[in-house]
Formats: structure tokens, C-alpha cells, sequence
């Protein structure tokens, strides 16, 4: 299949809330889709990782996007793939986050179940694993696992990342 800078992204209008979605073809074949919005309120090792105060993240943390869902269809064969997929959005999404948000987020991060995905295209893709999450979820009222446990990987857009989300 050839990935070469002629691969194109699409965009398509957001649902209710900050989000982009994105179909990425290579010519005229559709090969992968793939979404971000809105960040998880609190995470302790992205907050270690940042090294933010709980009065900085409230303020800062619509500069941290949520991959939410990222497919290549099954039946696409390519090799290294993912990664450059994620690699072209790493580079396209900002630019559209600002024209539609008016505001550039500075910070990627999403979450791999495992053992059932071992995120090699977030690591062939040069994201940083940071640990992992601890199954509780965003609206759990208790301190037990009510979801899987899933890695955390983050990205940043910048290399003034953590200033940005510091100020």
C-alpha cells in the first residue's frame, strides 16, 4: 500500500464538545479512523509527568487532548502504518484544533488496555509510556477497580510543553 506525504486526512464535523474525527486515506482507499477530544479531569501519573498543581490543571487541561478511538481497518495490510498515521496527526491536528477551538493543545495522551493491546504504534510512534491508570474511572465514587487497568501514553506537540501547562 503506498503511505507516501500524498496521504490525505479528512475531517468531519465534530459531535457535542471539543472533539476532531478524522478518516485517513491513502489515495481514494480508506485505511484508518481515528478521534480526540476532551482529557480525563484527573490522572495521577500525568499529573507527576506535567508536574502541575491542581490550580494549573483546571486552567490548562483543554491543552491535553484524549486520542479516544484509533482503528486501521482490518482488512489494511501495511507495515509501520499506525505509527504514521499518528505521526501526520501529531503534525495536521493542532493547526485544525486551533481554527475550530481558537486554542492549540500542547499535549497528546491516551490509554491502551492490556494485556488485549500492548501499544507498539504509541511507542513506534515515539509516545512516552508513564504508567498506568488504576481501573477506577472517571466517575467511580470508590477506591476499587471498576474498569481495566490501561497504560497511559502521552505525546507532546511542544517542546514548551510543560511551560504551557504550568503557567
Amino acid at each position: 500500500m503506498n503511505t507516501s506525504p500524498a496521504t490525505t486526512i479528512w475531517a468531519y464535523t465534530p459531535l457535542s464538545g471539543s472533539q476532531m474525527r478524522y478518516e485517513i486515506f491513502a489515495g481514494p482507499q480508506r485505511v484508518a479512523l481515528i478521534s480526540f477530544g476532551a482529557s480525563a479531569w484527573k490522572l495521577a501519573a500525568r499529573e507527576r509527568f506535567i508536574g502541575w498543581n491542581d490550580t494549573q490543571r483546571q486552567r490548562n487541561l483543554p491543552l491535553v487532548i484524549n486520542n479516544a478511538r484509533f482503528l486501521v481497518l482490518p482488512w489494511i495490510q501495511s507495515k509501520g502504518l499506525a505509527s504514521k498515521i499518528l505521526a501526520l496527526i501529531a503534525r495536521q491536528l493542532p493547526h485544525d484544533w486551533q481554527q475550530r477551538y481558537g486554542y492549540r493543545p500542547v499535549l497528546f495522551e491516551t490509554f491502551v488496555e492490556t494485556p488485549r493491546h500492548r501499544g507498539t504504534c504509541y511507542k513506534a510512534a515515539n509516545w512516552i509510556h508513564i504508567g498506568q491508570t488504576t481501573g477506577r474511572g472517571k466517575k467511580c465514587l470508590g477506591h476499587q477497580p471498576v474498569i481495566p487497568v490501561k497504560d497511559i501514553w502521552l505525546y507532546p506537540l511542544s517542546k514548551g510543553f510543560r511551560a504551557a501547562l504550568c503557567n
